[in-house]
């Protein structure tokens, strides 16, 4: 028995999922850092969805959470967010 059309196109659809750490622990280098602004964050996990190294991850109260100890600072989840629920600072601040 063949496969459906649309086992087909499951099958073809590559996507990645983001792993934890995929480059390694975040050393002393990292520049800016995301910083949530709750007020403003909407819970779609967007950012989730773009992070690299799968930083982020759901926290209290379902807003996302994001593990500095991985995080390297690159903004990509701060870009994605639309209604612009993380900002990007510099890490001394």
């Amino acid at each position: 028995m063949g496969k459906t059309a649309q086992e087909t196109r499951e099958q073809m659809t590559e996507y990645a999922k983001p792993s934890k750490g995929a480059g390694g622990k975040t050393g002393l280098w990292r520049t800016f850092k995301p910083v949530m602004i709750c007020e403003k964050c909407k819970k779609c996990m967007i950012c989730w969805q773009f992070c690299p190294e799968g930083a982020i991850s759901k926290g209290k109260d379902d807003y996302p959470e994001i593990d500095y100890t991985y995080c390297k600072g690159c903004g990509i989840c701060a870009h994605e967010c639309k209604p612009k629920g993380i900002e990007m600072r510099r890490e001394s601040d």
